[in-house]
């Protein structure tokens, strides 16, 4: 054989060796990155479990006021809590309720996009969660991720709604459970109130009834775990306030009459107003 049909012979023999192995590369490449992804995906899950050891039981104020702004109810400024009243706030009660309440306002704003009213929810709710002892949870950073992202959304529901976990989380890891539940309690309240309130003529609309009706799940849940904890301190009087609303939803099945609208209405507009006077 000459030189050249040798040369030629090894340059053909080193080209099948590369197709050969070129696949086996790309195998163990994939199989590389799949071990990444999945050590990336436990290093994740890992991290959320650590960060979420108490998981919020119920759904947040924005699944309320997002129904309302999808069938197209209009936003009352007047409908919510000023967050003047932050400062009247002294004991560890009227605080944990009416940091709940601020939070279903600041949901309602949010929702609807109201842009400066949002960052003076925002503001008031940090008033409260320092004053409760979580100052790490609404903070000076939180507050200015809010504002970059003020014409998003999306990316605002998903900020606030990890702000309202978190801050869930911190009470009940500081030992502070039963604050945590006030704190629902004030939110699940103020939801309803906004709702029942937010047009004149709430029976006649078959949506805002629906809504109103669907809360009868969230608060038999809420009232269960409310039992489970009834050793705890404010609870037992939590409890006696929400007992009439508690009374009506049970009375009622598949649908609500006009009365049962208004007497809903009237039991958590008196509430509300004991909660945030």
């Amino acid at each position: 054989m000459n030189g050249s049909a040798k040369t030629l012979k090894n340059i053909v023999l080193a080209m099948v060796l590369i197709m050969l192995a070129a696949p086996a590369c790309k195998r163990r490449g994939e199989m590389g990155s799949a071990r990444e992804s999945r050590k990336e995906t436990y290093v994740k899950e890992s991290i959320e479990s650590k960060v979420r050891e108490f998981v919020y039981p119920l759904p947040t104020a924005f699944e309320v006021t997002e129904m309302l702004n999808e069938i197209g109810a209009n936003y009352i400024l007047t409908l919510t809590n000023s967050v003047k009243n932050a400062d009247k706030y002294f004991t560890e009660k009227s605080k944990a309720l009416n940091l709940g309440v601020y939070a279903a306002d600041l949901s309602y704003n949010s929702t609807y996009q109201q842009k400066q009213e949002t960052m003076f929810y925002i503001e008031a709710s940090k008033k409260l969660s320092d004053g409760l002892g979580i100052s790490g949870v609404l903070t000076e950073e939180l507050a200015e991720e809010v504002e970059d992202n003020i014409n998003d959304k999306e990316k605002l529901v998903e900020i606030i709604t990890n702000a309202f976990y978190d801050t869930y989380n911190e009470l009940n890891r500081t030992g502070k459970g039963n604050l945590s539940l006030l704190v629902i309690a004030g939110s699940w309240v103020e939801a309803l109130y906004i709702t029942t309130n937010i047009s004149e003529n709430v029976y006649h609309n078959l949506e805002i009834v629906k809504i109103i009706h669907q809360q009868k799940e969230n608060l038999d849940k809420f009232w269960s775990i409310l039992e489970e904890n009834q050793n705890g301190e404010y609870i037992n009087e939590i409890m006696n306030e929400l007992k009439p609303v508690k009374d009506i939803y049970d009375n009622i099945d598949q649908s609500l009459s006009e009365k049962d609208v208004i007497a809903i209405t009237q039991e958590i507009s008196r509430i509300r107003e004991k909660f945030i006077s």
